[in-house]
């Protein structure tokens, strides 16, 4: 054989149990978990291993954010303190710290000691059940498709021509924006400009619809009164119509309620929804369905190729609710099917959702609206934390927990906003997980003292209608006479 036909002879199909596309955290963490049971795995990835980076650094920023903003309101518990300083050498490596685990944990080195086989390049699909990545090609029983989402850069005039970051430019910034402009009114849009503005930087939040349309609006209302308080400059249900470089960075042009309004900034931040990373999987050559919201996937996640699932936020159709939010409970659906043949159906109601600005927006199960209209007769139930003497005496008593129930007590969805509403949901997520009833959550010991009480004291306010019932109190008569 010559060495011209050596080099052009295609390589030899592999054939492992189950192939993985995407290595980002939900991608991995199947990949892992299959390969502990000695399943042969092949993973593709055309990028970083482990995913971006954004969601993360988002956070590390946000608790950066965090700590500086209370140092400056600690005088409200009797204390001075000088006003924080930020450095912007060491937030950069507070968040490449924050990084670095994760990046452990993802390395090539460990999977591959795992025995999972990984194959760099894009991925397409070249019939129903072979993948072609280059010229290699991948015939495996199964194939799980996590490619997840990205942003996607709005279609406005002069944005190639102004300084713009998105959310995974930040873990590499080495200086922060002076004068950020953040566009977007979703939960990373508003956690970013909050952050920003409180590191001290002068920003201004651009929503083109209402502020966190994905949570209640009574939540929304309170995230709104911080973010103004603090000084942050919001324009609401403004649409963007052009960028401008100019001197000192850009000016975005606005609409407003009597015309145009200029916005000077530094670097514009767009934060907008993600889109499934889908479109050079040739998806059509293997008979999977797809549209705008991703993969088209049953509540088993399985596409209309039965040996095919896809799963996280590339995935559509029944997944779609919650489907960013899931990746690890996802994966461990996904393997009991292929490795066990056992039956899965996912729950989104069941999927938290958080916002991690601040006030912290956390909720699980169906908003207000669908909730009454599953319901009917629906159950309303609200404990403020400013009743929580916990929640007062950390000097922390704005928001509240909000309850939606049926006529039974059956929960139907749970908001909580207050700082640290992304921990005070964990007993919900257990009650939703078990099917547990208002009545049920009301008989749980919360810690005394605790923010967490305010949960069980809401759960509690469901017997207040029982007080004033008067076949209660009439059997309540009856009773004391027998001491």
């Amino acid at each position: 054989m010559s060495d011209g036909t050596a080099k052009a002879a295609k390589p030899a199909a592999l054939t492992p149990d189950i192939c993985v596309v995407g290595a980002g955290a939900g991608g991995i963490a199947l990949a892992t978990a299959a390969a502990a049971f000695g399943v042969s795995v092949v993973l593709v990835e055309k990028d970083r291993l482990g995913g971006g980076s954004g969601p993360l650094a988002t956070r590390a920023l946000v608790e950066a954010a965090a700590a500086a903003q209370a140092m400056r309101a600690s005088g409200r518990l009797g204390l001075t303190a000088e006003a924080p300083q930020t450095s912007p050498a060491q937030l950069r490596d507070h968040i490449q710290r924050t990084l670095t685990a994760d990046t452990a944990n993802h390395s090539e080195e460990r999977l591959a000691a795992l025995g999972i086989r990984i194959i760099r390049g894009e991925a397409r699909f070249a019939s129903r059940s072979t993948i072609m990545v280059e010229n290699q090609p991948i015939k495996a029983r199964r194939f799980v498709i996590a490619t997840g989402a990205r942003p996607r850069p709005p279609a406005l005039p002069g944005l190639a021509t102004v300084p713009c970051l998105d959310v995974d430019a930040l873990s590499d910034l080495t200086r922060l924006p002076e004068r950020p402009v953040v566009l977007g009114g979703n939960a990373t849009a508003v956690a970013l400009a909050q952050a920003l503005h409180r590191l001290g930087g002068r920003a201004t939040l651009v929503a083109p619809e209402k502020l966190l349309p994905e949570h209640d609006d009574e939540a929304a209302t309170l995230v709104r009164r911080r973010l103004l308080r603090e000084g942050l400059a919001l324009h609401e249900g403004s649409e963007p119509i052009r960028a401008e470089r100019s001197r000192a960075g850009l000016r975005l042009v606005i609409s407003g309620p009597s015309g145009e309004v200029v916005i000077d900034g530094t670097h514009l931040l767009v934060s907008d929804v993600p889109q499934p990373e889908i479109a050079a999987l040739d998806l059509e050559l293997a008979g999977i369905r797809h549209d705008a919201t991703g993969i088209t996937v049953d509540k088993g996640l399985r596409t209309a190729n039965r040996h095919v699932y896809a799963f996280g936020a590339c995935a559509g159709g029944a997944a779609k609710a919650g489907a960013d939010q899931a990746g690890d409970d996802h994966a461990g659906l996904v393997l009991r099917s292929i490795l066990f043949r056992l039956p899965v159906r996912i729950e989104p109601t069941q999927v938290p959702r958080v916002a991690w600005c601040r006030p912290e927006i956390a909720a699980i199960g169906l908003a207000e609206d669908a909730a009454r209209a599953k319901a009917g007769a629906l159950q309303v139930l609200r404990w403020p934390f400013a009743e929580a003497a916990g929640a007062r005496a950390a000097g922390e008593a704005e928001g509240f927990v909000k309850l939606f129930a049926d006529r039974k007590g059956r929960i139907l969805g749970v908001t909580i906003v207050a700082d640290g509403a992304g921990e005070l949901i964990a007993p919900w997520c257990v009650a939703a997980k078990a099917g547990m009833t208002l009545a049920e959550m009301a008989d749980v010991v919360m810690p005394a003292l605790s923010r967490a009480d305010a949960s069980r004291r809401a759960a509690l306010s469901t017997h207040m209608a029982s007080t004033t019932d008067p076949r209660l109190r009439r059997l309540i008569g009856f009773l004391r006479r027998f001491g």
